[in-house]
């Protein structure tokens, strides 16, 4: 499972011009689902994110985390991060999880997230074209994987 992170000062996401979720401060996270993916690798993937401490303290470090800062989380599904375009100019999207599988490995997910943060996370809707919008507070973009087990 992979989340593009991206700290924001905001973000939103709109589907079929309705605003499905916004939030100021805080993480957009664009998430991707292997095909392998079990719920373990979502558990912490949540933690991870809840903790990961990008956000500045008094003193300008990143040394802060979303849960520190009490910043809010924009979760997006994006099937599209394991695509691989490393042959030919037509990306392969073999390694993304089936929607059958990803959807409810990706509402773990945003469960999980919430539930470290203790508030509503809002999304988008899964499998939906979605226009995403967001003011990237940095920047600060990291690409955090936590790859499944072997034989999963």
């Amino acid at each position: 499972m992979v989340a593009l992170v991206q700290r924001v000062s905001e973000a939103s996401v709109e589907v079929n011009g309705q605003i499905t979720g916004a939030i100021g401060p805080g993480l957009l996270i664009l998430l991707g689902v292997h095909r392998h993916d079990t719920r373990a690798e979502a558990d912490w993937l949540a933690r991870k994110c809840a903790n990961l401490r990008i956000f500045s303290d008094e003193s300008g470090r990143m040394n802060r985390s979303l849960r520190d800062v009490q910043g809010e989380a924009l979760v997006v599904s994006q099937f599209t991060l394991y695509g691989d375009a490393s042959r030919g100019h037509r990306p392969s999207f073999t390694e993304s999880a089936p929607p059958e599988k990803a959807e409810p490995l990706y509402r773990y997910f945003v469960e999980q997230l919430a539930k470290a943060l203790g508030r509503p996370v809002p999304t988008g809707i899964f499998g939906a074209m979605m226009r995403v919008r967001l003011v990237n507070d940095g920047p600060v973009t990291l690409w955090v994987e936590r790859k499944p087990k072997a034989g999963s």
